[in-house]
């Protein structure tokens, strides 16, 4: 008998799937206690400035997690090199020999879904934690600012 995830379609690793399910799922239940427990409160809205804050932090940080050479010991256990993709960035393939590990490379090399993981840090950050996480989520976007910076000035110069 065919396993669901070979049924499915291509050879997705569903289990794997559903390991990252819930374990976002437990993250978000443990971050939801401890505030809980620490008397935290929700506020009714987040500001228009702490919302573009986090936003910009939460891309440079998915880039930063998913595809910077600097990072990629992180990855390595989980991802294949191919080859270079930019500026100090890497494209890399997930493992496939487990779907628990496809699964993982896939999140690691995705700037997309490692963004609704950071995304959810950074705002429970701001819930629970609201200077450090400022404090982070300013420094990520002055890094984001740079390379954009950085980048311009490349193509001014050729």
């Amino acid at each position: 008998m065919r396993r669901i995830w070979q049924v499915y379609g291509e050879d997705r690793p569903l289990p794997g799937y559903l390991l990252a399910i819930g374990s976002y799922a437990a993250l978000a239940g443990v971050v939801s206690a401890t505030g809980r427990l620490a008397g935290a409160r929700l506020p009714e809205r987040f500001s228009l400035a702490d919302t573009a804050l986090v936003s910009v932090a939460t891309h440079k940080a998915s880039r930063l997690l998913t595809k910077e050479a600097v990072t990629s010991p992180l990855r390595a256990p989980f991802t294949r090199y191919e080859q270079p993709a930019g500026h100090a960035e890497l494209k890399e393939s997930p493992r496939s020999d487990h779907p628990a590990r496809h699964a993982i490379g896939e999140l690691l090399t995705c700037p997309f879904c490692a963004g609704v993981w950071i995304a959810s840090g950074l705002t429970a950050g701001l819930v629970l934690a609201p200077r450090l996480t400022r404090l982070v989520s300013t420094v990520l976007t002055v890094v984001a600012a740079s390379d954009s910076l950085n980048l311009v000035y490349d193509k001014l110069k050729s």
